[in-house]
Parts: C-alpha cells; sequence; structure tokens
C-alpha cells in the first residue's frame, strides 16, 4: 500500500528538521502510540502502538531503523512491528525543502506491508485508514511546531 501527500509548516527548515528527528517529539505526534524508546540515537529506535481499523484493534510492538539522515533535506526509514498474528512493515521518506514566507514544504511517502490475521480482516479499511492516520500524524506535526514559537 503505497500512500503519500505533503504539508507546509510555517517554520524554518532547521526547526522543522529538528522536531522531525526528534523521537519525543514526535511521540507525542502518533496516533495510538504508547511507548518510545531510543536504541540509538538518530539509528534505532523501539515502540509500541495500538491501532484500531473499524472494530479490530492490534498493539504493534516494533523497531524503527534510520536508514538516511541528510540534514535538513532528506530522511529514510524502515519500521517492522508485530502484533498478534500479524506483522507491518513500512519504507518511509521525508524530503524538505524550503517554501515560500520563511516555511518548509514537507514531501513524504510511505510504502506500508501488513500481513496475517489484520490484513485479511481489515483489508478494505488498510488504505483509507492509513491514510487519515498519515494525516492526523502530519496535522499534530505541523500544529506543534507552528505553535512552538520559542527556540
Amino acid at each position: 500500500m503505497q500512500l503519500k501527500g505533503d504539508v507546509t509548516i510555517k517554520a524554518p527548515r532547521k526547526k522543522v528538521w529538528d522536531f522531525l528527528t526528534d523521537p519525543n517529539q514526535l511521540a507525542q505526534c502518533v496516533p495510538g502510540i504508547e511507548s518510545v524508546e531510543e536504541i540509538e540515537k538518530l539509528k534505532k529506535y523501539r515502540g509500541v502502538v495500538s491501532v484500531g481499523l473499524g472494530s479490530v484493534k492490534a498493539k504493534f510492538n516494533g523497531e524503527v531503523d534510520i536508514l538516511e539522515l541528510s540534514e535538513p533535506n532528506f530522511a529514510k526509514l524502515k519500521a517492522h512491528g508485530k502484533a498478534t498474528g500479524s506483522t507491518a512493515d513500512a519504507i518511509s521518506e521525508m524530503k524538505m525543502s524550503d517554501a515560500p514566507d520563511n516555511s518548509t514544504l514537507v514531501e513524504w511517502t510511505a510504502d506500508i506491508n501488513v500481513s496475517g490475521q489484520l490484513a485479511s480482516l481489515v483489508s478494505r479499511l488498510m488504505v483509507p485508514v492509513s491514510q487519515k492516520l498519515a494525516g492526523v500524524f502530519y496535522d499534530e506535526v505541523k500544529k506543534r511546531i507552528e505553535g512552538n514559537t520559542g527556540g
């Protein structure tokens, strides 16, 4: 399942980059996040996320590996999670570029593969729910960066 989108954030690129590479800041924006643990700074993280797809709920335990960082332009990561009877894998990329009025354009993609019970039970909900969750995430990122005028 391929997802993509973009968001313009009214903040300089360095500020957006710093936010998007801080797992503690990001964790506050991820729908359903229960915990995040840094294993190796800017390299590897572990976390727990609960996802609801219709009437089906799943709790994923997983890890995120940062594959590539090019400050303040590009980030690529890989995530792998397991829930009872299901697995999820994702590769996500974020490209950041300057936008008018000292804003930053973040263009993102996510290639997500869910297999197992969850996939068979709610396959038709996967794309719309995943796209919605991504939208919620980036809306929250935008709100927090734009609302945080302090250094």
